[in-house]
C-alpha cells in the first residue's frame, strides 16, 4: 500500500483505519512472539558441553572445538636432558626363575671362553621379563557318598563341608567374573569368551548373570554400612544421572566422600530421593549443582559447583547486549576464583584464599543485584541472577570450610564409569537388577577411592556369604 492510499483511507473511512491499526498491533505482537521463539531455538541449537550440562559426546557438529591448553612449543615425548623413567627391577627374592647367559667368545680377539674362564669382571646386567603362564582353572570334584544303615536300612548321604561353595564355581572365579562385569564393563557374552580363552572354563551367559546376582546379594550388608557412613559424613558430593530399567526411565544417584561411594537407583530426581540418600538428619556440607532437588538444604550447608557456573556464564556470554556483558564479567570472576583456588592447593594458605576471593564476592554481588532488576535488558539472565542471590552463601563455602572444593567434579568422576556401564548394558531389567548394580557400583568405586583391590574384596565377600558368615565391610 502506498502512502497516498493510506491517507485516503484515514481521511475517508475512520472505521477502516481503526481496523487496520488494530491488525498492525496484532502483527507487531505476533512478530515479537516469533522473535522470542527464534531466539529460544537459536539458544537451544547453540547448546554444547561448553555452555550447558551436556556431555561432550552429545555436542552437535556445529559446536566449536573445546578449548585446549596453551601449547608450550615443545615437541611430543621426552625432552632433551630429561632423566626419564624406567621400570624398576624386582628384588631377587621375588624372581621365579634366573637364567644365566655367558659370552661365548671374546669380542676383541674371538678367543673361545672355556668353562673355567667364566668369571664375572663386573656385576652382571639384569634384564627381567614378566610373562603370563598358561592358566587353567583347577576343578575339584566332591563326591557325596551314601551309606546304608545296617540297623534300620536307611540311606544317609554326606553333606558338603561349610567351606565348599554350593555353586559350580569357586569364590575367586566368581570374583573375577564380577570384576570384569562391573569394573571393566565387559558384556556377558564377552565374559564367557574371556573365561574360555584365559581360564579354560566354559561359562554360559546365564551363569555369568547368576554369578553377578549372587555377588549383589552378598553385598547387601556392606551397602547398608556404606550408606550409614555417607549419612554421618561431614562433606558429601552428590550428583544424579539418567538410568533405564526394563526400558523405563529411572535416576541413578551417587553420593561420595573422599573414602566412600554409595549409588542408588530411584524413581526420579526429586528432593525426597536426595533426603533418603543423605538421611533426614544430615548435618554436613553438600556439594552439588543447582538442581532444585537439593533446595530443601539450607544454603549455608551447601557448595554450588563453579564448573557448572562457568558453563552458565559461557552461555550468557554468547548472548547479546547486557546479557553478553553479564556473561563475560561472570567468566572473568570465575577464572580469577579458580586461579585463587589453584594457589591455595599449592600453599594451603586459607587466609590468602579469603583475601583473594573477597573482592570477587563484592563484584559478583553487585553484578547479580543489577541483573536481578526487572528490565527488558535483563530478560534473559534475570532468573539466573536471582537464583544465585537466593543461594549466595552456597557459592563461598569452600573458602572457609576444610574438605570442601569449589566444584562437584568428585561426584561426576564417580558417576563416569556408571554412565558408561549404562550405555553398554542398557541399564537394568528388574528391581533385583537395580539393587545388584547399586551394590556393585558402590563397592567398585569405594575400593578405588581407598586404593584397595576390588577382586580381593569380592573374593572375601563371596566366600563369607557362601559359608553363611557375616560379610566383611570395606575397612
Amino acid at each position: 500500500m502506498e502512502r497516498a492510499e493510506a491517507e485516503v483511507i484515514v481521511d475517508g473511512d475512520r472505521e477502516t483505519a481503526v481496523v487496520l491499526l488494530m491488525q498492525v498491533a496484532e502483527l507487531v505482537e505476533a512478530n515479537q512472539r516469533l522473535e522470542a521463539r527464534v531466539a529460544e531455538l537459536e539458544r537451544r541449537l547453540s547448546r554444547s558441553s561448553r555452555n550447558s550440562s551436556l556431555p561432550p559426546s552429545q555436542d552437535p557438529p556445529s559446536a566449536p572445538p573445546r578449548p585446549g591448553g596453551e601449547r608450550s612449543g615443545r615437541r611430543r615425548g621426552g625432552q632433551f636432558g630429561h632423566e626419564g623413567r624406567h621400570r624398576r627391577l624386582l628384588p631377587a627374592e621375588q624372581v621365579d626363575e634366573v637364567v644365566e647367559h655367558w659370552p661365548e667368545r671374546c669380542r676383541s680377539c674371538a678367543h673361545l671362553f672355556a668353562e673355567g674362564e667364566r668369571i664375572d669382571a663386573a656385576q652382571p646386567s639384569r634384564h627381567q621379563v614378566a610373562e603370563l603362564p598358561p592358566i587353567a582353572v583347577r576343578v575339584s570334584e566332591h563326591r557325596l557318598h551314601r551309606v546304608c544303615c545296617p540297623k534300620c536300612a536307611a540311606q544317609t548321604r554326606a553333606e558338603l563341608p561349610a567351606g565348599v561353595s554350593r555353586s559350580a564355581f569357586g569364590p575367586r572365579l566368581q570374583a573375577a567374573v564380577v570384576t570384569l562385569a562391573v569394573r571393566n564393563r565387559v558384556s556377558r557374552r564377552d565374559t564367557t569368551e574371556l573365561a574360555r580363552e584365559l581360564f579354560g572354563v566354559e561359562l554360559a551367559t546365564g551363569s555369568v548373570d547368576a554369578i553377578v546376582q549372587r555377588a549383589g546379594e552378598a553385598l547387601a550388608a556392606p551397602q547398608t554400612r556404606l550408606e550409614q557412613q555417607i549419612k554421618a559424613a561431614s562433606v558429601v558430593n552428590i550428583d544424579e544421572t539418567g538410568w533405564k530399567t526394563a526400558g523405563g526411565r529411572r535416576t541413578l544417584w551417587a553420593a561420595l566422600t573422599r573414602q566412600t561411594a554409595v549409588f542408588r537407583i530411584a524413581a526420579g530426581r526429586h528432593a525426597s530421593e536426595s533426603r533418603m540418600l543423605l538421611g533426614e538428619r544430615f548435618v554436613g556440607i553438600v556439594c552439588s549443582d543447582r538442581w532444585r532437588g537439593y533446595d530443601y538444604l539450607n544454603p549455608t550447608r551447601r557448595q554450588l559447583c563453579w564448573a557448572h557456573l562457568l558453563r552458565d556464564f559461557t552461555a550468557h556470554s554468547e548472548g547479546m547486549g547486557d546479557q553478553q556483558r553479564f556473561g563475560n564479567d561472570g567468566l572473568r570472576i570465575a577464572r580469577d576464583l579458580f586461579n585463587a583456588w589453584d594457589t591455595y592447593q599449592q600453599d594451603g594458605d586459607r587466609a590468602r584464599l579469603q583475601a583473594q576471593t573477597a573482592p570477587l564476592q563484592a563484584k559478583l554481588r553487585a553484578m547479580l543485584e543489577h541483573a536481578a532488576r526487572k528490565s527488558p535488558r535483563t530478560k534473559y539472565h534475570r532468573v539466573f541472577a536471582k537464583n544465585l542471590l537466593n543461594r549466595w552463601p552456597a557459592l563461598w563455602t569452600f573458602t572457609h570450610t576444610d574438605g570442601v572444593e569449589p566444584t562437584n567434579n568428585h561426584a561426576e568422576r564417580g558417576l563416569r564409569g556408571a554412565v558408561i556401564y549404562r550405555k553398554l548394558s542398557l541399564g537394568s531389567q528388574s528391581d533385583q537388577g537395580e539393587r545388584t548394580i547399586e551394590r556393585l557400583l558402590s563397592a567398585s568405586v569405594t575400593c578405588r577411592l581407598r586404593k584397595q583391590s576390588l577382586f580381593d574384596y569380592l573374593t572375601q565377600a563371596i566366600t563369607a556369604h557362601a559359608r553363611g558368615d557375616p560379610v566383611p565391610g570395606l575397612p
